[in-house]
C-alpha cells in the first residue's frame, strides 16, 4: 500500500511517512508489516481534527476491506503512540481516541460534548503560554500540552438532555465571581 510521503498540504507540520515509520521500528528491532503501514496511512489520510477510537479504527478498516483484528488495532496504536507516531487523547468516557502526532507541542485543544461525544478543536497559544511558563519555572521540559473542556452541546440541549445536575457548579463561574452560565430549564 502507497502512503504519502513528505509533508501534508494542508500544514507545514511534519506528517509521519513509512520510511520514517520503518526506520524507526527497524532502529527498535521491529518491522513494518502490512498492517502498520495501513493503519499508518488512514491516520494520514485522516481530515484534520478527527481522532480515532481504537474500534473506530478497526470498523474504518474492515469498511476499507482489510481483515486486521481488533486486538492487533489495539497493539499497533499502543505502539505508535509510544514511539511518538500517534497521540493519545483521553476525550470522552474513558475512551481513548488518536490522532497522527507532530514534532511540535501541539496548539490546539479539544471540547467534548458529555451528552452526545462530540469533539470540537479550538486553538489558543495563551494555554501553551501559560505551561511553558509553568514548566520552566519548575526546571521542566514542556513535551505536550493538552486541555479537553467537557460540555453540553446546544443539540444535546434541544433533544431534552437536562445539564448538569443542581450541585454541579462551572468553576469559571466561581473564579470570576458570576452565576453559573444556564443549564436549559
Amino acid at each position: 500500500m502507497q502512503t504519502n510521503i513528505g509533508r501534508s498540504s494542508e500544514s507545514s507540520m511534519p506528517l509521519y511517512t513509512a520510511a520514517a515509520l520503518k526506520a524507526e521500528l527497524n532502529e527498535k528491532g521491529w518491522r513494518l508489516t502490512p498492517q502498520r503501514e495501513t493503519i499508518l496511512n488512514i491516520f494520514q489520510n485522516l481530515p484534520k481534527g478527527n481522532h480515532l477510537s481504537a474500534e473506530d479504527l478497526h470498523h474504518e478498516l474492515r469498511k476499507q476491506g482489510h481483515s486486521i483484528s481488533l486486538s492487533t488495532v489495539y497493539r499497533t496504536v499502543k505502539l505508535m503512540s509510544r514511539m511518538g507516531i500517534l497521540r493519545e487523547l483521553e476525550l470522552a468516557e474513558g475512551h481513548k481516541h488518536y490522532e497522527l502526532n507532530t514534532m511540535s507541542p501541539h496548539h490546539h485543544h479539544h471540547m467534548v460534548c458529555v451528552q452526545c461525544n462530540r469533539t470540537m478543536e479550538f486553538d489558543n497559544d495563551t494555554i501553551l503560554k501559560q505551561a511553558l511558563k509553568q514548566t520552566e519555572k519548575y526546571g521542566l521540559q514542556l513535551i505536550d500540552c493538552q486541555l479537553t473542556i467537557y460540555t453540553i452541546c446546544p443539540e444535546a440541549l434541544r433533544r431534552g438532555y437536562p445539564g448538569l445536575p443542581e450541585n454541579w457548579v462551572c468553576s469559571s463561574a466561581i473564579a470570576h465571581g458570576t452565576e453559573p452560565p444556564s443549564r436549559g430549564k
